[in-house]
């Protein structure tokens, strides 16, 4: 070869050398630096039996997608079929069709917001990652199915949350509707929900709201007498520019009594079997933003612990407007095994109101029922969501799913 004769050849021009291809070649003792330094380099740790094990169930669980897409499919037209036979025999039997066949009403719009902070990537694993994406679908489709539904936000949309629901979860959050993602953090959120609020299309005033904006003057914010969770140092003062953002977190000194129009309700997004105390709090106080804890020690006792998942808190929230009676919404939202027990008025339990916690474990029960409600509504992306939250219930049982702290 040219090239060969050209490397060998000592005669040739320094101009003809740079002209042509150089060879990379190998000296012997640059082999045999390379093969000590091979034999020097320390092998690749053996993975654990648990590793291996996870490994193995993930791809599993991987290779059953399309299996699972297939039974849910099946389940579905055969639900649908049942319902028809149902409606059949009771038109023969002389039901009213316009009874029968009436629609449910669309949710009306109202001037709240609710902010699902999901700023806490680094505080999760990546099983509660994938709990706290299925707790956000569930988000979306609470807030679609009640009479009046809150302007919602997810803020902190980046990094592994939005990887999964691009990939994982098949884009599933491009077809919702009345949904915001904002990439900012929470009071970034807050500010752009402010606008939307406030303009012609921030929504109608529901009954409760009303009541609430017309006794705002008596609904002050008194400050209990023991701090759940008191903070080192002097507290900043609040940010007058950000009054109407509350956190709701179970440190918080303040119980929520009702809900405000023009006010943006946060709840923290973090997954973490309760870990972090008093991160999602202490986040907020440092920003100079009101907190508030859900009421439930004034109205019940559980067995368990006073945590509960974020779409459970976004439940209360939405059945609260509906009804103005956080003892109904607590009633129907929290689960009976956590061992609900109400209390009788004045006999208040003032330690551990955490409404606004996460339990993982509460969401099998919910991801069926608000699957269904998908499925009714043609929202046909919705199960491309549930290999997520299968996935997530599977391997995140009985962690925290929304802890703000």
């Amino acid at each position: 070869m040219e090239v060969a004769e050209a490397s060998t050849t000592s005669s040739q021009p320094a101009q003809d050398d740079q002209q042509q291809p150089h060879e990379t070649t190998t000296t012997p003792a640059a082999a045999q630096t390379s093969t000590a330094g091979a034999e020097n380099a320390e092998p690749a740790a053996p993975m654990s039996k648990n590793a291996l094990k996870r490994l193995r169930r993930a791809k599993e669980w991987e290779d059953g997608r399309e299996d699972r897409k297939r039974r849910r499919r099946e389940k579905r037209v055969a639900s649908k079929a049942r319902r028809r036979e149902e409606r059949a025999e009771l038109l023969a039997q002389g039901a009213d069709p316009a009874v029968l066949f009436a629609k449910r009403a669309p949710a009306r719009l109202v001037p709240v917001s609710l902010i699902l902070d999901c700023d806490f990537e680094a505080y999760m694993t990546d099983k509660e990652r994938v709990s706290l994406s299925s707790q956000v679908t569930r988000c979306y489709s609470e807030n679609r199915n009640f009479k009046y539904k809150a302007h919602l936000w997810i803020s902190g949309w980046r990094g592994k949350l939005r990887e999964r629901f691009e990939t994982a979860m098949e884009n599933q959050h491009a077809h919702w509707k009345g949904v915001s993602l904002e990439e900012g953090d929470f009071l970034a959120a807050a500010a752009r929900a402010r606008e939307g609020m406030r303009s012609a299309e921030g929504g109608e005033m529901a009954d409760s709201l009303q009541r609430s904006a017309d006794t705002a003057a008596a609904n002050r914010w008194e400050k209990d007498e023991r701090e759940p969770f008191p903070l080192p140092g002097p507290v900043p003062e609040l940010d007058a520019e950000y009054a109407d953002v509350v956190y709701l977190t179970s440190e918080s000194p303040y119980t929520l009594e009702r809900l405000e129009p023009n006010t943006s309700y946060v709840i923290g997004g973090l997954v973490d079997k309760n870990r972090e105390k008093g991160l999602c709090y202490r986040r907020a106080v440092e920003r100079g933003i009101r907190t508030a804890r859900l009421p439930i020690g004034q109205y019940m006792k559980l067995r368990t612990r006073q945590i509960l998942a974020t779409n459970h808190v976004v439940e209360i929230m939405l059945r609260w407007l509906e009804c103005e009676d956080w003892a109904e919404a607590f009633m129907r939202v929290i689960p009976k095994r956590k061992g609900v027990e109400m209390i009788a008025d004045g006999d208040e339990d003032k330690t551990g109101n955490g409404g606004e916690d996460g339990d993982q474990g509460d969401q099998g029960e919910d991801g069926e029922k608000n699957k269904e409600d998908g499925e009714e509504n043609g929202e046909g992306k919705e199960e491309n969501g549930e290999d997520g939250e299968k996935n997530g219930e599977d391997e995140a049982k009985g962690s925290n799913s929304q802890d703000p702290k």
